[in-house]
């Protein structure tokens, strides 16, 4: 018969302010795609079908708007910008609770996408003995010390464990025990600190689908073997302004107004590279309230961009881009566009699409106030990404 004994109340912290060092990309792993899905969802929508009353995301301090777009409106969900260590992020997120809180919390690493209810209910249930319970898994391989210039030493590992997250304890408890610590903020492991402060410590059965992503190899063959992205700009135009499109400069009377060379063409085709990598947009890296890139050639955008796209294990496999506008002529010029845009991105003329349209004279690009451009990009898994 299934169990009917009420689930105790809930909130949840999940820890997502690492860098993901061991697994190096364009974006930190908990925003990266797992099985189809930002890694970061996998762990928070868990959580909320699991039960919790709140779960509090501690995210890098520099990733706040893309931590938001990702979040979106789901209720029961706040924001907490993390700390340069795991166990500053967790305290950020204790203090982050809601003044009505449950008396539990679970903590857990964005890191370990696939968690299942099952271990939740273990830990939530463990809590009515101890303080504190995390998820274990024995060890099967054989251990050794090696101390510097010593011979390995066998360890019994037969009272060895492994530990996982989500780890589960009563608020008071881990409050205290985190904003009681007096040594460096080092821990890796909320259990650590629990037991530091004298706080009783249980531990349930672990689950291997809790296993960590931990270097890029983890994410294995779910990489998607093609990405697709997109981008769209605008500019005026505006006299005394010099013309530039697809990184070439064109007689013109007018030109287009930007903070940079306003090279609308470039700056579609930049977003279209970053969208398909999950990147954010061209004003994420080149915010026009800085001064340096006033005025600059937007092929050091475009650059950029790429060069982020190859961090991440993919190859540009061809651009398509659409210029929208009544002048100037783009034909007489699109050899040139195409043969620059190749130059650009090292690849072949044939892989790069230029066209050009109208709008037969209805609205801002008809009347000739500005110019838009739109593009689109299909990436290509790297061999042996």
């Amino acid at each position: 018969m299934p169990d009917a004994t009420p689930q105790p109340a809930f909130a949840a912290i999940v820890v997502a302010a690492g860098t993901g060092e061991r697994a190096p990309g364009a974006v930190p792993k908990q925003f990266r795609s797992w099985k189809g899905r930002p890694v970061l969802l996998h762990s928070l929508d868990a959580l909320l079908e699991a039960g919790a009353a709140h779960v509090v995301v501690a995210h890098p301090a520099d990733r706040r708007n893309e931590t938001e777009a990702l979040v979106g409106a789901r209720a029961r969900v706040s924001l907490v910008a993390g700390a340069a260590t795991r166990q500053g992020s967790v305290a950020a997120g204790l203090s982050a609770l809601p003044a009505d809180a449950p008396g539990i919390v679970l903590i857990h690493d964005a890191a370990r996408p696939d968690l299942p209810i099952a271990v939740i209910k273990r830990l939530l249930a463990a809590l009515d003995m101890a303080d504190g319970a995390i998820p274990v898994l024995p060890v099967t391989d054989s251990l050794v010390r090696v101390p510097p210039g010593a011979a390995p030493r066998a360890i019994d590992r037969r009272d060895m464990m492994r530990v996982q997250t989500p780890q589960a304890f009563r608020l008071d408890a881990i409050r205290t025990a985190h904003w009681g610590w007096t040594g460096s903020l080092t821990a890796t492991d909320d259990a650590q600190v629990l037991s530091a402060a004298g706080f009783r410590l249980t531990t349930v059965a672990g689950d291997e689908r809790l296993a960590k992503l931990t270097y890029n190899a983890d994410f294995g063959s779910d990489q998607l073997p093609v990405r697709i992205g997109a981008g769209y700009d605008v500019h005026r135009l505006e006299a005394g302004k010099d013309l530039w499109l697809c990184g070439v400069q064109i007689e013109s009377p007018v030109g287009l107004a930007g903070h940079s060379d306003a090279d609308v063409a470039l700056h579609a085709l930049t977003d279209a590279l970053l969208g398909a990598i999950g990147a954010g947009d061209i004003g994420t890296h080149f915010p026009p309230s800085d001064m340096r890139w006033q005025g600059a050639s937007s092929d050091l955008f475009l650059r950029h961009a790429d060069a982020l796209v190859a961090e991440a294990g993919y190859g540009i496999g061809n651009v398509d881009l659409t210029i929208i506008c009544e002048s100037p002529r783009i034909g007489p010029h699109r050899d040139r566009m195409r043969s620059r845009l190749a130059e650009i991105l090292r690849l072949a003329p044939d892989v790069v699409s230029i066209k050009a349209t109208t709008t037969e004279k209805l609205g801002f690009t008809g009347r000739a106030e500005g110019i838009a451009a739109q593009a689109s990009v299909c990436l290509v898994r790297a061999a042996g990404a």
